[in-house]
């Protein structure tokens, strides 16, 4: 992955899956030399006024972002917003609608992966919260982090994938999130998210810009849906991921040309919960100075 200095992908521990503090996010950012970035926390505002007051005084523009989670055509999708007004209480009741779902989730999710015939406790998932403002919500990520720690489980079949030298171990507890946690998986628990049209109508409405988030990922093999969602108001698309091989960075490079849309990348930096994406890297297809000014919000 290329080094970059630009990142508008990033998650602080208002996510339910983010390690650290706005403050430790930019003091990161400021360490390996960006110059802009934005903290894009799931369906959650709160980091952005620390991070904006921190980022001035080390030099970092910031843009101030929301990751929304949203629905299209029955796909499960990600939206990012840039240049919103994080003070507009669209905002708070966003999170406060997603947080009680994702809290009830989290009760049917414990029940679903004990059923596979492992034991985890509330308490075990409890332990792991990192100080955010989402207790009682357990991802499939922090599953995974109680079960590779758990000694008992050493030599579970389903487990070995994510334990050092397996297939999936690059990110375990990520990979495990989408082999057992995500849509179409045993343990996945649907939440009702709004469609994209509501995601990117309340991105509009704070004066945001939309841009899908990495869609190589969440649209897989139907990227015949894209063009039906740029008609409904798309701004932009995360072109640079850490999801995206370069074929695939190059396919929706291609599309925003032809759209005419912002181009837009980010690590989608969690913390240990992704320990192989590093902040600032992602496959580049535009030029940091050019991206720059495509974001002058």
């Amino acid at each position: 992955m290329t080094n970059n200095y630009i990142d508008l992908h990033i998650h602080s521990l208002y996510s339910d899956d983010g390690e650290f503090t706005p403050l430790q996010l930019v003091e990161q950012c400021r360490q390996i030399g960006l110059r802009m970035m934005a903290i894009t926390d799931h369906n959650c505002v709160k980091a952005n006024l620390e991070a904006q007051r921190v980022s001035e005084k080390a030099g970092i523009k910031y843009i101030p972002g929301v990751e929304l989670d949203c629905t299209y055509q029955g796909v499960d999708l990600h939206v990012l917003g840039y240049g919103i007004d994080f003070f507009d209480c669209a905002f708070t009741q966003i999170e406060e609608n997603v947080t009680g779902q994702n809290q009830e989730a989290s009760q049917k999710r414990l029940l679903l992966i004990n059923q596979l015939g492992f034991h985890v406790t509330e308490e075990e998932l409890e332990s792991l919260d990192s100080g955010g403002s989402r207790s009682k919500i357990w991802t499939g990520e922090k599953f995974a982090e109680v079960l590779l720690s758990k000694e008992e489980y050493s030599d579970h079949e389903l487990l070995k994938p994510y334990r050092p030298g397996g297939v999936r171990s690059d990110n375990p507890f990520v990979n495990f999130y989408w082999d057992f946690c995500a849509q179409g998986k045993p343990c996945y628990v649907k939440v009702s998210y709004p469609d994209l049209k509501e995601a990117i109508k309340a991105i509009h409405d704070t004066g945001g810009q939309a841009v899908l988030a990495h869609p190589g990922i969440n649209l897989s093999h139907n990227y015949s849906l894209f063009e039906e969602m740029v008609g409904l108001g798309l701004d932009g698309v995360e072109v640079g991921s850490s999801y995206h091989p370069r074929e695939t960075a190059s396919f929706f490079y291609q599309q925003s040309i032809a759209h005419k849309l912002l181009i837009t990348g980010g690590s989608d930096y969690h913390g240990k919960t992704k320990p192989a994406i590093r902040l600032g890297k992602y496959e580049r297809l535009i030029q940091d100075k050019e991206m720059e000014v495509q974001l002058s919000l």
